[in-house]
């Protein structure tokens, strides 16, 4: 097994993509009332407490909790410990976590190899000092052993806080404007990115509160269209040209949508032609795909990478800025802000814990080959749903792209919005997926909102056999 790439092949994209359009077109196969109902009882029955909090939280947090993960049907469950593959709730029932904190943890919960080292620099040192500390530089310069195109790499606070200050500096390096996303994809919530989220063609559909003008240099071409985007950056050049083109290198939202293996290529080509910078969000692949992340397996190199989640092991402030040397010395730092340079900032940005944790996780990954194991994770599970969905004539569709796993039951985030029966099916069909995540929920799993998976180096085989069964035991309920 490669220690560098945990993807074990490329799925069929093509394929994928036509499977997806045929359960879109297919009437929903949900879970029969009379089981759902014995599922919903769980959370009554064995979640009192959760249940309890959460009705109180309401009063002090907006929806009564603060994470998007956490945002489930019935209502959130209240966490209180976490170790290895295994989550349990404030009523000491025990899930297996295929959340993985929304993508960070990859070695597992509580590794005492990551917790040990920060423990030990938290005894000596505050978690944050506003000045320079030395694992600021040991994080970055092993980011670039491993990431060669990130020449020159700056910490921020999240992965939105570095898409931000991506367009803002590609935007002074080329003296251009106009910025070009691929719908679907999510790269933060800043005000220019909240366009054609989750589904193409939505444009400012979810900008709500953001001034029109915020938008107006952020485009978008369909996943996948090539064509388009060679069109949309001639069209440009008549108004000052395309700053940037970012990207999700597996596709939106997590290969939600996947993309063709050569997409990213020919993305890198077209901005060679047009002189755009090319930008890769890998917050999500980024140390979990690969140590080289998706770049380093599909070898194109991009201008600027996006870094989040994994970059600090799962501990707070995890995000970062890296790229080419010429393009990312133009970000402002202390008094050359003076310069005409991209300015950013962040009081906690770059802190002592964060470094020291992103550090030895990614020494950690090294050395127990963690990316590896968790790809292999994820197709035993990928492999182990398509058998129990062939062999029960269920119409859902499972893939993955090593440790990033995709389960479709309602297709609600792959509606076509031309179509102008999508509106109508669209509430049926995000029911449908809240109750398919609760079933799972019930049965002892804990998933993105019913559909996204997240396997780590602690899934072991038995533990991924475990979560098969408990997965065919809902499965076995469906209309």
């Amino acid at each position: 097994m490669s220690s560098d790439y945990a993807i074990s092949h490329w799925p069929d994209t093509k394929q994928i993509l036509a499977d997806l359009d045929t359960l879109v077109g297919q009437p929903m196969r949900s879970i029969r009332r009379n089981k759902m109902e014995l599922y919903l009882d769980y959370f009554e029955a064995r979640c009192p407490r959760s249940k309890e909090l959460n009705s109180i939280a309401r009063e002090f947090i907006p929806g009564g909790a603060q994470h998007n993960t956490a945002f489930n049907y019935p209502f959130p469950l209240a966490f209180s410990r976490a170790e290895g593959p295994y989550l349990w709730d404030v009523d000491g029932n025990r899930y297996i976590d295929f959340t993985a904190a929304g993508g960070p943890v990859v070695l597992g919960h509580a590794v005492p190899a990551v917790n040990e080292k920060v423990f030990e620099v938290l005894n000596t040192c505050s978690p944050s000092i506003g000045l320079f500390h030395e694992y600021e530089l040991k994080l970055a310069r092993l980011i670039n052993k491993h990431m060669p195109s990130i020449e020159m790499f700056r910490m921020m606070g999240s992965g939105t806080e570095a898409v931000m200050g991506a367009i803002r500096v590609a935007r002074v390096f080329t003296e251009k404007l106009k910025v070009i996303k691929v719908g679907g994809d999510y790269h933060g919530w800043s005000d220019q990115m909240v366009y054609s989220l989750h589904i193409p063609g939505t444009k400012d559909l979810e900008a709500i509160g953001i001034p029109k003008d915020c938008l107006n240099h952020t485009q978008e071409i369909f996943p996948n269209d090539i064509d388009a985007l060679y069109e949309l950056m001639k069209a440009n050049e008549k108004e000052g040209g395309t700053a940037a083109v970012i990207v999700e290198p597996l596709g939106p939202e997590s290969a939600t949508r996947p993309v063709i293996k050569n997409f990213n290529q020919k993305v890198r080509d077209l901005c060679d032609e047009f002189e755009a910078l090319l930008i890769f969000d890998e917050v999500v692949t980024g140390f979990r795909v690969g140590l080289g992340g998706a770049q380093g397996y599909l070898g194109v190199r991009p201008d600027i990478t996006i870094l989040g989640k994994c970059i600090a092991g799962g501990y707070p402030a995890a995000g970062g800025i890296g790229g080419r040397r010429d393009v990312l010395s133009r970000l402002a730092a202390g008094i050359e802000s003076l310069k005409p340079k991209a300015y950013v900032g962040g009081t906690l940005a770059a802190n002592v814990l964060s470094c020291v944790a992103g550090y030895h996780a990614i020494k950690e990954i090294e050395r127990t080959n963690a990316l590896v194991k968790a790809g292999r994770a994820g197709d035993k599970l990928t492999q182990g749903l398509r058998g129990i969905m062939e062999r029960r004539n269920l119409p859902f569709i499972a893939y993955n792209f090593a440790s990033i796993c995709h389960l479709q039951t309602s297709a609600v985030m792959l509606l076509d919005i031309t179509n102008p029966n999508a509106i109508m099916e669209a509430g049926p069909r995000k029911h449908m997926l809240e109750e398919m995540g609760a079933a799972f929920t019930a049965e002892g799993i804990i998933t993105i909102a019913g559909s996204r998976i997240y396997t780590n180096a602690s899934d072991t085989g038995q533990v991924i056999d475990d979560a098969l069964e408990r997965f065919d035991r809902v499965f076995s309920n469906i209309e």
